[in-house]
C-alpha cells in the first residue's frame, strides 16, 4: 500500500517568491508538521494544531495537480514547490513524488531549515537549506548541518537565511564563513504574517536596511538580499 503524507495545502500556478528560484511558476504543496516552531514562522497552521491535513499518496498529489493547472489539455506547469512545515520529516512519499515529478519532466523545489537529513535530497532540482537565525527562537544543531552538508557532497544546492535583525544578519555572517559558500541568499523577514492589507512599504524598508548591511560588509560580497516577492504583490494572502 502506498505510503500517505499529511499535505495541508495545495494551490498554483503561481510565482515562486523566495530564494534562488525567485520568479519561477510553480505549483505548490506544504506539508504538515515539523519540528521546529519558529517564533515568526508564517505557516504556523502547518504544526501548531489550529488546522488539519489531509493524507494523500504522492500520485494523489500529482493527480490534484494535473486537474488544477491543465489548460487545454496542456500541463500549465513545469515545477513544483515541496514546502511546509518540514518535509523532511518524511521519506517514503516525497520520494515518490519526486519521482513521479520527473518521469514528467518536471522539476522539483523544496525548503528544508537543515534539522533532518533525507536521501532524497540527492535527487531534489532546486534544494535550499534554510537555517533558522536566532529571532526564531529555534537553536541550530550545528552538527546534524554539518552532516547534511557534507552528504550533499557536489549536489547543487543553495542555502538561505531569514534576516530580521542585527543578531540575524551575524548569524547569516557565520552560515556563509562555515561552509564557505559561493553565494548565500538572504530574505527579509516579515514582522506581522497575519497583517492584513498592502505590506509592500513596511517590507522594502526592511529590504533597504538589509542592502545596507551587505553594502557596508566584505564578508557578505556574495550575499543576495532579496525581498519576499510574494508578500509584496500579496502581502499576507494564502493560497497564492
Amino acid at each position: 500500500m502506498a505510503k500517505k503524507v499529511p499535505v495541508m495545502e495545495m494551490f498554483g500556478p503561481t510565482i515562486q517568491g523566495e530564494g534562488i528560484v525567485t520568479g519561477r511558476k510553480t505549483m505548490f504543496v506544504r506539508t504538515a508538521g515539523c519540528d521546529y516552531a519558529c517564533a515568526w514562522c508564517d505557516s504556523a497552521f502547518t504544526w501548531n494544531g489550529t488546522e488539519r491535513g489531509t493524507l494523500l499518496t504522492a500520485q494523489d498529489i500529482w493527480t490534484q495537480f494535473e486537474e488544477m493547472a491543465t489548460v487545454d489539455g496542456v500541463r500549465n506547469f513545469n515545477h513544483i514547490t515541496i514546502t511546509g512545515g518540514n518535509p523532511a520529516l518524511y521519506n517514503e512519499p516525497i520520494d515518490e513524488l519526486i519521482d513521479i515529478a520527473h518521469a514528467h519532466g518536471v522539476e522539483i523545489g523544496l525548503e528544508t531549515q537543515g534539522s533532518r537529513w533525507q536521501p532524497w535530497f540527492l535527487k531534489v532540482d532546486d534544494l535550499t537549506i534554510s537555517p533558522k537565525p536566532p529571532s526564531s527562537t529555534m537553536t541550530t544543531d550545528w552538527a546534524v548541518l554539518d552532516e547534511i552538508v557534507e552528504k550533499l557532497g557536489n549536489h547543487s544546492f543553495s542555502m538561505k537565511v531569514v534576516v530580521f535583525d542585527e543578531i540575524d544578519f551575524d548569524y547569516a555572517q557565520t552560515i556563509n564563513r562555515r561552509y564557505a559558500l559561493d553565494e548565500l541568499y538572504l530574505s527579509v523577514g516579515n514582522d506581522n504574517a497575519t497583517e492584513a492589507g498592502d505590506i509592500s512599504s513596511r517590507l522594502l524598508q526592511k529590504l533597504d536596511w538589509l542592502w545596507q548591511q551587505v553594502l557596508a560588509t566584505p564578508a557578505m560580497n556574495n550575499a543576495k538580499p532579496l525581498p519576499q516577492l510574494h508578500a509584496l504583490v500579496w502581502a499576507n494572502q494564502r493560497g497564492v
